[in-house]
């Protein structure tokens, strides 16, 4: 090999992280240790915008919840700025609708921050390398979606639009997080575990959000949900 070669193979992928929480940033940066080189981390949209475009890193991992406007308010800021950046969104959602409207707006990926630490690594790598990344369960998400973008369009309905249900407006942004995790099938235990809230919490917000929608059950509620586009 060259020493040219061997320069260029010894050059590490350089990586700005994104994310509202000072712990995360510390475990992810200890996670990636020394297999990349990361240029730096941001807590908000607009210093993120500000250090990306400083920085010009290869891979952005990028939180999809943000103070400033989220993940996606970077993504609209930088990415036909920056060609050459990727960007992986790392976040603890798995909610179709965050996974699409990242993957819409320019991210080349989307795992959640279950992932292992080598996972992780190997994430960053073949989005750097220009492969796209998935967690296994969120693949699913950006196929329907893109299928659905390809189908034929339905004729356009007569009665009221099912999303704009009122009694959605009814829900606190936590009863909405906790409603989407019920209809999905989620336990309060998983519930309380994801949104790092105790099972007692759960459970409230649980009885509130059947109460405002007028439901009686789980089942009543992911045929709502179902029918309001809301899984």
């Amino acid at each position: 090999m060259t020493a040219a070669g061997t320069a260029a193979g010894a050059a590490a992928t350089r990586v700005f992280i994104v994310d509202d929480h000072a712990m995360v940033r510390a475990g992810v940066r200890a996670e990636l240790g020394t297999a990349v080189h990361v240029v730096g981390e941001a807590a908000d949209v607009a210093t993120a915008v500000e250090g990306i475009r400083a920085a010009t890193p290869d891979v952005v991992l990028l939180d999809v919840h943000l103070p400033g406007g989220g993940g996606r308010a970077v993504l609209a800021a930088l990415h036909a700025e920056l060609p050459a950046t990727r960007w992986l969104a790392l976040s603890v959602s798995d909610a179709a609708e965050d996974v699409i409207a990242v993957i819409r707006a320019g991210a080349r990926g989307y795992v959640t921050k279950t992932i292992s630490g080598p996972d992780l690594r190997a994430a960053v790598q073949r989005v750097a390398d220009g492969d796209v990344v998935f967690s296994p369960r969120l693949a699913g998400f950006v196929l329907d979606a893109f299928a659905a973008a390809a189908a034929p369009a339905a004729p356009a309905p007569v009665a009221e639009d099912p999303a704009t249900d009122p009694g959605l407006d009814l829900l606190s942004a936590r009863e909405r997080e906790v409603m989407q995790l019920l209809a999905r099938g989620y336990t309060y235990r998983e519930i309380g575990g994801r949104l790092f809230i105790s099972v007692k919490t759960v459970e409230s917000h649980a009885s509130n959000v059947l109460r405002k929608l007028q439901l009686s059950n789980r089942n009543e509620l992911t045929r709502w949900a179902a029918t309001n586009r809301l899984l």
